[in-house]
């Protein structure tokens, strides 16, 4: 993917973007749009943000020439900081773009008096399980059953992970 790329804080207008991509990312349990307008409407607690780029072929976003490559939501309330989800498209993947997204979480969290931040992932979703490791998350318990299988098989577990945030 060429052009450049911005995450900025996200606003109405981005959330039937947002939930289209999560419905490619997470078809088996996907957030609405009603659901986006819910977390986006806990402002100053939740924060949510999105990376774009130039739109490749049509426009998945709120302008005709960017489109929304990623996004990122958490819940800051306390000593400890909630991701509460974090995609980037399929199609995007493997340009660090998790990463950076993340990374501005913990910089918020930090910002919002956090010293820890905490989530749940996937047992069955291991470039998310890597993504995570890279970044200093540890596993610290189990929910068994948590997710909706993609398949119509088992439910899947959720992996609840813990991060102590450093000073930047």
């Amino acid at each position: 993917m060429t052009g450049s790329t911005t995450l900025r804080a996200a606003g109405w207008r981005d959330l039937a973007a947002m939930a289209r991509l999560e419905r490619r990312c997470f078809p088996a349990d996907a957030w609405s749009a009603a659901t986006f307008w819910s977390e986006l409407a806990g402002r100053p607690t939740r924060s949510y943000w999105v990376l774009t780029g130039p739109a490749a072929g049509g426009s998945d976003g709120p302008a005709e020439d960017e489109q929304i490559l990623g996004y990122a939501g958490m819940s800051s309330d306390g000593e400890t900081a909630d991701v509460m989800t974090l995609a980037v498209g399929p199609e995007t993947r493997g340009h660090g773009w998790g990463s950076r997204l993340l990374e501005r979480l913990h910089d918020h969290a930090r910002d919002s008096g956090a010293g820890a931040m905490m989530l749940e992932v996937r047992a069955d979703n291991p470039a998310a399980r890597h993504l995570y490791a890279a970044a200093g998350y540890e596993q610290v318990n189990v929910r068994r059953g948590y997710y909706r299988s993609s398949d119509g098989g088992s439910a899947v577990d959720a992996l609840v992970l813990r991060k102590e945030l450093s000073l930047p």
